[in-house]
């Protein structure tokens, strides 16, 4: 088998990668790597793997490297999957999989990092005089672009949620793993009007789960209010 290493950002989309991993039994390496405490960006370290700098990253033999974690889920799913984890090619259930790779990153982390971004500015230190026009630019944002998109997305999953255990079916695929991340995001900075009952059963459910500890307890802590 080849060699893995996973170089792992704290508090990052790279913990989808060890979980998968876990759930797939594949023997990996990890090479931690912590945020700026300041930034709370990657150290430029990453940098030296590939000109992005940016994590999840996945060295396959020391001569293969691999960046973007749907890329990173698909050929760890095509190449030691052996059947799991994917729904048979050709069904509706592949289709709903295939939907929901690509969506994750596509359509729903946009607008949730913007949030975040705005979160962010609503928070900064400025002069008092300026406070009142930060935080009119970010309600603003959040009125008209923000909350409506999020809202909208919000309704979409609950609803699939609601119909199944899993977004693809009954039984956990690497598209959940994928959508995992987006979501615990959702929750944590979600608003009143937000509430998911069928999402949050989703969450405590992907969380029981023995693999998803097991990257926790090789990844290190995971907490997203400071990522």
């Amino acid at each position: 088998m080849a060699k893995l290493v996973v170089h792992h950002l704290e508090n990052s989309r790279s913990h989808r990668v060890l979980w998968l991993l876990e759930e797939l039994g594949v023997p990996y390496e990890l090479v931690r790597y912590a945020r700026n405490p300041v930034t709370m960006r990657a150290p430029p370290t990453l940098d030296r793997l590939h000109p992005l700098g940016k994590s999840p990253l996945v060295t396959v033999d020391d001569d293969l490297v691999l960046a973007e974690s749907g890329a990173i889920i698909e050929y760890l799913v095509d190449t030691y999957g052996e059947g799991r984890l994917r729904p048979e090619p050709g069904t509706e259930a592949h289709q709903r999989y295939r939907f929901w790779l690509h969506y994750a990153e596509g359509s729903l982390m946009p607008p949730l990092l913007v949030r975040l971004v705005f979160d962010r500015v609503r928070k900064a230190p400025v002069p008092f005089f300026i406070k009142p026009i930060t935080k009119g630019i970010v309600a603003k944002v959040e009125s008209t672009f923000t909350g409506p998109e999020i809202a909208k997305h919000v309704a979409f999953i609950e609803g699939e949620l609601a119909k199944r255990e899993y977004l693809c079916g009954d039984e956990l695929t690497a598209a959940d793993v994928q959508m995992s991340f987006p979501l615990e995001a959702l929750v944590l900075r979600q608003r009143s009007q937000e509430r998911t009952p069928a999402i949050a059963a989703f969450l405590d459910r992907i969380h029981a789960r023995p693999a998803y500890g097991k990257a926790l307890e090789r990844g290190g802590p995971y907490d997203l209010a400071m990522g």
